[in-house]
């Protein structure tokens, strides 16, 4: 026989594909209920932030506790690894013929309790993978879930192909010729079934094909796919993009090829005329307020003027805020305090120069007393020298001490015979003291500067009998320790401010500087047909273009609008826009507007801006 079949098995085949897309659905569906339960439980939520590497722990404890072979895990073959399970699951006899060898009964050991046989093993080891491959795949840790379905689906196959057995434990004839039943065939056929009705694959076939090294069930294998994938794409979508819905992440869908309407639908009939767009000339205080208002957009199109709206190029949001903190930032307002400083400075400089070309100009008076700089300045060079001198003795230049009686040598420190103590800068010469008188009163006044030679810096402390006299060093004093001052920074009060920033933020915005613009954005125009702005946001990855006509900006799509119009175009529910359409009491024909009281009058493309739902 060519086919390990009969062709009457291949309604049942198709049965299995049938309930396998069935199941691939309600998979997909419980997935997804589950992971918003998850996300909507505000208890479990704050659980998971604060125990992120708990959660993964207790999912790893309740599976391997339900898995393990002693306890639950023998009604689910949890002695047996997965390549074991798959490789028992397509084993090509019966497990519920009584005749079987001793390598055959090893195999079915692993799917039989003292209390269960195989079939309600396998109906177990159905529900346990379905149930842990749900919340296996919310551990925030990488995970599969092709391999769990797809032992689902050969644990579904098996237990057709068993039931069959006993259905039919001779085979089913046709045309004279017998065909027994394989139920490892069919364990093919389910998983392959149900793993391409979770994940709306075709290709998953070849795998099959490539584990099992043969193609003897190509065409009930092809025949359950196919239907499955049918199935399961009317009830829901498959688990990635389930997962991609979840998470909210960018994708498009497929467009169907027996939608016709995909090139009959052009971008004009779903793009956003409501557009966010700066200009040339736009004062910061508006760049400011579109920022704020727009908070998801990351680049905005620049065009000349609100009037011609012709595309210049687009700008980053961050390019836009430095602009307006270059322009009102910390370091810009310092810079302006300085420059006022110095300016104050310069004022105050040429006043006070003005003020002294001034005073030259008018006549001296012949009374005008003049400070003797030079002569006090004298003086107190040679008194510091006097002083310098007295302090720092030299060898051999102080008075010998005589052999023959005591004598006290005494010198005077910080006296200078040649300056007096009532001298003031504004004395005059004809005022001049006599030198001697001078001196004399600097020796009375000053006497207690008097210091003994011979105790230089120490001091005598009489201990004892005055004949042994000790002299105990006095103590260096403490150094303090001196603490320079921060360096001061000058800047406004809060009030100027205020008023400065205000003035600033009614200047004009100067793009052309310190900002990149991109002067060639991705651009399309109103006749692109859907088909090809998919092939082009599929093939290029961009998430919005700009929509113009003769250069001009009158809207822009985004990858929200544009999923939204193919998942329309094919449940056909989006048709092309006739040549007139009504829009706010207005009438649209061509290329002009046909108003109600019957007045022409050329279109005028809304200039607002791009609404938050572009960006994704």
């Amino acid at each position: 026989m060519e086919f390990p079949f009969d062709p009457q098995e291949l309604f049942v085949f198709a049965l299995i594909g049938a309930f396998c897309g069935l199941g691939g659905a309600f998979y997909v569906w419980v997935h997804r209920q589950y992971v918003i339960f998850m996300r909507n439980s505000k208890t479990l939520n704050n659980f998971l932030q604060k125990n992120r590497f708990l959660y993964p722990g207790i999912v790893s404890l309740w599976v391997s506790s339900l898995s393990f072979p002693l306890g639950l895990g023998q009604f689910v073959a949890g002695d047996l690894d997965t390549h074991g399970q798959v490789a028992s699951l397509f084993s090509n006899f019966t497990w519920t013929n009584a005749n079987l060898t001793v390598d055959e009964y090893m195999v079915l050991t692993h799917w039989t309790t003292p209390w269960t046989g195989p079939l309600v093993n396998l109906l177990c080891h159905i529900v346990f993978n379905f149930c842990t491959s749900i919340v296996c795949s919310t551990v925030p840790v990488p995970s599969g879930i092709f391999i769990p379905v797809f032992k689902i689906g050969a644990s579904f196959g098996r237990i057709v192909g068993e039931c069959m057995h006993l259905w039919f434990p001779y085979g089913m004839r046709y045309g004279g010729n017998i065909a027994k039943i394989i139920p490892g065939g069919y364990a093919t056929v389910g998983a392959a079934a149900f793993s391409g009705a979770v994940t709306h694959t075709i290709s998953v076939s070849v795998i099959v094909f490539e584990m099992t090294g043969q193609i003897t069930h190509i065409i009930p294998i092809m025949i359950a796919v196919l239907l499955s994938n049918a199935i399961a794409s009317l009830l829901a979508p498959s688990i990635y993009d389930s997962i991609i819905l979840i998470k909210k992440l960018p994708y498009l869908p497929d467009l169907l090829p027996s939608s016709s309407a995909m090139y009959n639908i052009y971008v004009e009939d779903f793009m956003v005329r409501d557009v966010k767009y700066i200009f040339h000339g736009m004062t910061y205080e508006q760049l400011k307020s579109l920022l704020k208002e727009n908070r998801p957009l990351q680049s905005f199109p620049l065009v000349d003027n609100p009037d011609s709206m012709v595309l210049l190029g687009s700008i980053q949001r961050i390019h836009l805020i430095q602009l307006i903190e270059r322009q009102i930032g910390r370091d810009r307002r310092l810079q302006v305090v300085m420059d006022r400083q110095r300016q104050a400075r310069e004022r105050a400089r040429q006043e006070a120069l003005k003020k002294v070309t001034e005073e030259r100009k008018r006549r001296p008076s012949r009374f005008q007393v003049v400070p003797a700089d030079d002569l006090y300045q004298r003086q107190l060079s040679e008194n510091e020298i006097h002083q310098q001198t007295c302090h720092n003795p030299v060898f051999g230049c102080q008075p010998k001490k005589s052999i023959l009686k005591k004598t006290n040598s005494f010198t005077m420190k910080g006296i200078s015979p040649f300056i007096s103590p009532n001298a003031t800068p504004y004395s005059t010469v004809t005022g001049a003291e006599s030198r001697i008188k001078i001196a004399f009163d600097a020796i009375f006044r000053k006497s207690s500067q008097l210091q003994d030679v011979n105790c230089d810096s120490q001091t005598m402390i009489r201990t004892g009998s005055l004949d042994k006299p000790q002299i105990i060093p006095m103590s260096p004093t403490s150094s303090k320790k001196v603490t320079l001052p921060k360096e001061r920074i000058c800047d406004m009060s809060p009030e100027d401010q205020r008023r400065w920033e205000e003035e600033q933020m009614q200047m004009a915005v100067d793009f052309s500087s310190h900002c990149h613009i991109d002067p060639a954005p991705f651009q399309l125009v109103e006749r692109t047909s859907l088909l090809k702005v998919h092939s082009l946001f599929s093939m290029v990855g961009v998430n919005h273009a700009y929509v113009t006509a003769i250069g001009k900006l009158v809207g822009v799509v985004g990858l929200k609008e544009l999923r939204k119009a193919i998942e329309e175009a094919n449940s056909g529910n989006l048709l092309p826009r006739p040549v007139g359409c009504y829009q706010q009491g207005h009438t649209y024909y061509g290329n002009s507007v046909n108003n109600d009281d019957g007045t022409d009058k050329e279109p005028d493309v809304s200039t607002a801006l791009m609404s938050n739902s572009t960006e994704v």
